[in-house]
């Protein structure tokens, strides 16, 4: 019976067997080692009387074997356990900064005032406490929190602070959806990182700064070539793109159906079938997988489609997919589980109701300046040879919205609480993820036409480079704390493409 390289690799991870193949000359070479995908641990708040505790701490992990990398985590060494939250209730968490460095945690997602929000004004300096009571009270759905520190978003998440959080409900409950966490209920943090023999490193230079950090390598829940062991029957993936930077264009490899049944606001109103799906960097999905076949089954994702103007200068450059991760099949049996016909009430969308049209431009530039060079990568620079200081020229990126960096200081818009509005965002020489905090958004067009598939339902991340048309929904006060709208690139968030508001 011919075996394939995957089935292979699968065989032996399971039997415990050595990873060797064959080449065309007879050669034994190592293949990749797979390994078990971590499942983070499981918090509810109501096993724990509605309070919750995390520590933001420094860590070390071993992301390849006898390799050890300097790591961040909220509760551990990397990333932070997934936390379940409920409707209706009033869950305290307790943060504490154990960090060298300011901090703080966003609930990327979450409806809430702007003193709760996490953001750049809720900083939890180095050895503090935070202790934020948040009220759940929206629909279930998947988020995600992670630092928000000003200045030093992209790298406290790039080394690790980042997890899930997941806020379930009654009617989410009524339909019967895989829900047993970590066995058909799976959630999958996807990111791209770069190592150097086999030790994470920081991407520094210039085209770090205008494109965002990328990786060589491929982490879901921070292991590297994963795989899962997963019953043969319908599981719930639950999926966050928690890079800084990279899209993620992803396909299974045998081309199968999926069903994708949530966007970042919750449910949608009916399951939509798909081959494929983008997930741009803080967005989130929910996807129904059918494995009753029992055949293994590969996660692959293309190229980053976010590279259209300096693909070939990235790591993660190049025209073939990619694993993201493996799935085997195990056990025997049935399920009762089957895909809903109907998930949820349709959303209203009625844009007559805007009170005021704002308009948004992402923008990014180079700025020329004198210097001695600039740094293109990591460890690399661009030598001037003998010319004086005062004779070379250094380019210098530049990132704002509406042609303005962001200030702390500064408000730039201020909204009445209760209103709609409908907001126009525009990228510019590139597409960008813009993620607006306290609120979900409707996608009511894209350049002028009818939205696209994957702008269905209740969002909080959209994609955007043609103009796209939000209608905007603010039923959050600041309560003295601005919120923030931004590129959910990371590196461009924290050098000026963000800005803030009031909601009074």
């Amino acid at each position: 019976m011919f075996m394939t390289r995957r089935s292979f690799l699968m065989g032996s991870l399971l039997s415990g067997g050595a990873v060797l193949a064959a080449n065309a000359t007879g050669r034994l070479y190592s293949l990749p080692q797979l390994n078990e995908l971590y499942i983070p641990e499981l918090i509810d708040a109501r096993s724990r009387h509605q309070s919750i505790a995390l520590e933001v701490q420094e860590g070390s992990r071993h992301f390849f074997p006898g390799r050890e990398s300097i790591t961040l985590g909220y509760n551990g060494s990397y990333l932070g356990p997934t936390l379940r939250v409920h409707q209706g209730d009033d869950s305290e968490v307790t943060i504490t900064n154990t960090l060298g460095e300011d901090t703080t945690v966003h609930w990327h997602g979450l409806l809430v005032s702007g003193n709760l929000d996490g953001g750049p004004h809720q900083t939890i300096p180095a050895g503090a406490t935070w202790r934020p009571v948040l009220p759940i009270r929206q629909r279930a759905c998947t988020l995600w929190y992670h630092s928000h520190a000003h200045g030093r978003t992209a790298r406290q998440v790039y080394a690790g602070l980042a997890g899930m959080l997941i806020v379930s409900d009654d009617h989410e409950k009524s339909l019967g959806l895989p829900s047993d966490y970590g066995v058909d209920d799976i959630p999958l943090i996807l990111q791209d990182k770069q190592f150097e023999q086999g030790t994470l490193v920081l991407p520094q230079g210039m085209m770090t700064t205008m494109h965002g950090r990328r990786g060589d390598t491929l982490l879901v829940n921070g292991t590297v070539n994963p795989v899962a062991k997963v019953p043969p029957r319908l599981v719930r993936l639950r999926m966050v793109n928690g890079a800084n930077a990279r899209f993620f264009d992803l396909a299974f490899s045998d081309a199968r159906i999926f069903h994708w049944i949530a966007s970042e606001g919750g449910l949608l109103e009916k399951p939509v079938a798909l081959r494929s799906l983008r997930l741009i960097p803080g967005e989130r999905a929910e996807i129904l997988v059918d494995f009753s076949n029992g055949r293994p089954a590969t996660l692959t994702t293309g190229p980053d489609s976010s590279l259209s103007m300096m693909r070939m200068m990235t790591p993660m450059s190049g025209t073939s997919e990619t694993t993201v991760i493996e799935f085997i099949p195990q056990g025997t049996g049935s399920s009762s589980l089957q895909v809903p016909q109907r998930l949820h009430a349709p959303e209203p969308r009625i844009p007559s109701t805007a009170l005021r049209r704002r308009r948004f431009e992402l923008t990014m530039g180079m700025e020329m300046g004198m210097g001695m060079g600039m740094g293109m990568g990591m460890g690399m620079g661009m030598g001037m040879g003998n010319m004086r200081r005062d004779e070379t020229r250094m380019s210098r990126a530049s990132f704002g919205i509406n042609d303005r960096a962001f200030s702390m200081d500064r408000v730039d818009e201020r909204v009445n609480l209760g209103d709609s509005e409908i907001w126009e965002v525009t990228g510019a020489m590139m597409a960008h993820p813009f993620h607006v905090h306290g609120v979900h958004f409707q996608v009511i067009s894209r350049n002028g036409s009818a939205p696209q598939i994957r702008d269905k339902g209740m969002k909080d991340t959209v994609l955007v480079r043609e103009p796209v048309e939000l209608l905007v929904h603010f039923n959050q006060p600041s309560l003295g704390a601005p919120f923030m709208y931004h590129c959910h690139i990371l590196e461009h968030e924290d050098n000026g493409m963000m800005g803030q508001f009031t909601v009074t």
